[in-house]
């Protein structure tokens, strides 16, 4: 019973330390109209780590006795790739450049002198992937004889980001006016945004060295943990239940460190200033 309290130690100090990640991420500052709760159900790449650390986990058992690592290896194998990644700054920055992208697009076709609501459908086939959905619903809205603002702001929703809104604010007020100016608006706006990118992609690279670094050092880290453990005797006194608790406040002290580095890769979020459409306009306009 004993050798079991280390295990459980571990288990709540990791358990705890993702919960530190989960609640630390940005919330958006614009309430949005309440959706219905969905489960987040794991990726394909979640589930293939998982199941390979919980083998993992077993044959650590099986080899060096430790019941810490029944909870710890699959952990690590499904937290590390998150806290040492950089996808999430990736994945934003593609949706800029696709944001970029299709609003040059658009004031290209503005620019033969069609309406706003025709120049929206006809860029349907040239939207890049990372908004293709976002692009697709503004369409079907429209032609479900949706109110032109109306499904903007809810575009604008669906992004979530403030040059979205930026992009959807310049298209409300065109839809508005109906002035012949939209295009050279629009083309302004993109070169903004191309230029948000670039300095974005810069700073990235800049980013990309320290988290190399980190990556190396971890794996560098756990690679001589597994060598001495299968095969030294400086991590015997690691063995007993004290031992492996201390074990424990180590890994943790580890993983704060990789979680502060994280958090400091993030950067803020810009506010969002178009307020979303309310629920009752939506329930009607379907």
């Amino acid at each position: 019973m004993i050798v079991v309290v280390p295990a459980l130690a571990g288990a709540l100090v990791v358990g705890g330390l993702i919960a530190l990640v989960v609640g630390l991420h940005p919330s958006p500052v614009v309430e949005r109209p309440s959706r219905p709760h969905r489960v987040r159900k794991l990726t394909k790449q979640t589930r293939m780590l998982l199941l390979a650390g919980v083998a993992a986990g077993v044959v650590a058992f099986l080899v060096t006795g430790w019941v810490l690592a029944l909870a710890v290896v699959p952990v690590a194998f499904v937290g590390l790739p998150v806290l040492l990644s950089s996808s999430s700054a990736a994945q934003r920055i593609q949706r800029l450049e696709a944001m970029e992208e299709w609003t040059r697009s658009l004031s290209g076709v503005l620019t033969v002198g069609v309406g706003l609501e025709q120049a929206l459908v006809a860029t349907l086939r040239s939207t890049p992937a990372a908004i293709s959905p976002e692009v697709t619903r503004l369409v079907a809205r429209l032609r479900a004889r949706w109110n032109t603002e109306d499904a903007l702001r809810a575009f604008a929703d669906e992004l979530d980001d403030a040059t979205g809104d930026l992009v959807a604010a310049n298209l409300i007020l065109g839809a508005r006016r109906r002035g012949a100016g939209l295009a050279s608006v629009l083309e302004g706006l993109a070169e903004s945004v191309a230029a948000d990118v670039r300095a974005r992609r810069q700073v990235e690279a800049d980013r990309a060295k320290p988290r190399a670094t980190a990556r190396w050092v971890t794996l560098i880290s756990v690679g001589v943990l597994v060598i001495l453990a299968v095969s030294g005797t400086y991590v015997e006194p690691y063995q007993s239940p004290l031992g492996q608790v201390i074990l424990v406040a180590l890994l943790a002290m580890y993983v704060a460190t990789l979680v502060w580095m994280k958090r400091m890769a993030i950067g803020r979020a810009m506010p969002r200033f178009l307020s979303p459409v309310p629920t009752a306009t939506r329930e009607g306009a379907a």
